[in-house]
């Protein structure tokens, strides 16, 4: 099987075919850096890094770029609040962002591009635009003339005649036409701006992407993605600027993922239900939020919830239990060499055949994990037996090392047992000396022990604490 992704641009499931062989070029919309990111951030940030992830894993070289919004009139807004300046906000919050990709278990972008350091190359972006009849300058903004590009809409399947741009703000009359969008913005007086042919000033919020993803990325990246918020009117404003400008494709594959819902409701700031990042890594283990994220298809909405987030953390527990056990197991047992058993193979074979078949179905992190718990059945079984050979341990360690490290729901951090394991693995000691099977009691004791657990003989029976 290949990768396919549902393309939104086609409304269809495609097969992924980069434009560079062994070359992925992937350009993801970052955060407006004002403020902490919330929940909703938190869902693409995971999900495209899954994306990245999984390319890697079918050994594409993957440049994935993330930008930031360091200049807007929320930055302005912020900046007057706490008496300080645009950029000592942004700085503020680019590096609280930073701090809650560590949390979240994310690595770097290759790129992360500002605004700010890239307003040369956005001003000669809209002055090619103004060449080629597709920006006009009014009293120091300069639009862009959507009537010219004949195909906007076509990202979001809208009707240019039917799209109702006046509904929240009312129409500016400089423009030619309602759905004209702004490239330029002139400055009021004590804003930051930057020095243009059409005066101070500093550029809309559209204009950014299209100019930093072709500088970094070349005229049409192989996927662009971002939440289905940003489909319309953002991603489409993309569209139209940078086609206007390369006479080529913005992206061959768009990805939007949806929503998330707290408690049944959709987050939104009218509501105040929203839950910031770093107080989400307060109540909950990284991994716990990884896999809550995972847990469904990214297009589909995404309900949060204590409920959810509970059965979040004993799934991941679950998988930690059995990853711990097998490696204490294959510790004791030692690299003695040798080959797997072939039924094991097998059934390993199976388990990763699964993992991939559903990563490439439009990355279908759900029914992957479904493979991940398939491999923690047949490792709980596998460690039921009185005698397990290191080559089986071993095939068994690689399947799970691949497969994590793709949705990465496992860390070292999530491998504490939790209360009922300690109590079932006691009862599984106890039993083990009964029948005086004294290597799988010493395994447990070594397993307890590595996991922080003092036993205790009491005149009440065998107790247990942390140390």
């Amino acid at each position: 099987m290949a990768l396919h992704i549902y393309n939104t641009l086609t409304r269809k499931k495609e097969r992924f075919v980069s434009q560079e062989p062994g070359k992925a070029k992937v350009y993801v919309c970052g955060p407006t850096v004002y403020g902490y990111i919330h929940i909703g951030n938190a869902r693409p940030a995971i999900f495209f890094d899954v994306v990245r992830s999984y390319l890697e894993a079918l050994e594409y070289d993957v440049n994935y770029v993330v930008n930031f919004t360091d200049v807007d009139d929320k930055l302005i807004r912020k900046a007057d609040e706490m008496g300080t300046t645009v950029p000592a906000v942004a700085e503020t919050f680019i590096e609280a962002y930073y701090k809650d990709l560590d949390g979240l278990g994310i690595p770097r972008a290759t790129s992360n591009p500002r605004v700010t350091e890239n307003m040369t190359l956005i001003i000669e972006f809209i002055k090619e635009l103004e060449r080629r009849g597709y920006a006009y300058e009014q009293g120091g903004d300069v639009f862009y003339r959507t009537g010219k590009f004949e195909e906007y809409g076509k990202l979001s399947h809208q009707n240019i005649d039917e799209l109702q741009f006046g509904i929240r703000i009312n129409v500016d009359e400089r423009k030619e036409n309602p759905q004209d969008f702004v490239l330029w913005k002139a400055a009021k007086p004590g804003e930051i701006y930057w020095s243009s042919p059409w005066g101070d000033g500093r550029p809309g919020w559209h204009i950014e992407c299209s100019a930093m993803a072709r500088e970094l990325l070349g005229d049409t990246l192989d996927i662009h993605g971002g939440g289905q918020d940003l489909q319309f009117p953002h991603h489409e404003c993309e569209v139209a600027q940078s086609e206007a400008v390369t006479g080529k494709p913005l992206a061959n594959y768009w990805m939007h993922n949806g929503f998330i819902n707290i408690s049944g409701e959709k987050m939104s700031k009218s509501l105040g239900n929203g839950i910031l990042v770093k107080d989400l890594r307060n109540m909950y283990k990284r991994e716990a939020i990884r896999y809550f994220m995972l847990s469904s298809h990214y297009r589909n909405p995404l309900n949060f919830s204590e409920e959810t987030m509970e059965q979040a953390e004993k799934s991941i527990e679950r998988i930690a239990n059995a990853v711990v056990n097998l490696n204490h197991r294959l510790k004791a047992v030692g690299d003695t060499g040798g080959e797997a058993a072939p039924e094991l193979v097998a059934k390993l074979a199976e388990i990763r055949k699964l993992f991939h078949d559903k990563m490439q179905d439009d990355f279908n992190t759900p029914d992957a994990i479904t493979a991940i718990f398939e491999w923690v059945n047949e490792v709980n079984s596998l460690l039921k037996q009185a005698v397990v050979s290191s080559a089986d341990l071993i095939a068994a360690k690689q399947v799970f090392d691949e497969m994590n490290k793709v949705l990465r729901i496992y860390t070292d951090e999530s491998a504490e047992l939790p209360s009922e394991d300690v109590e079932r693995l006691i009862t599984e000691r106890t039993e083990a000396r009964k029948n005086k099977n004294w290597a799988r009691a010493d395994e447990i004791r070594d397993l307890l022990d590595a996991q922080g657990i003092v036993l205790e003989d009491t005149p009440q029976g065998m107790r247990w604490r942390r140390k």
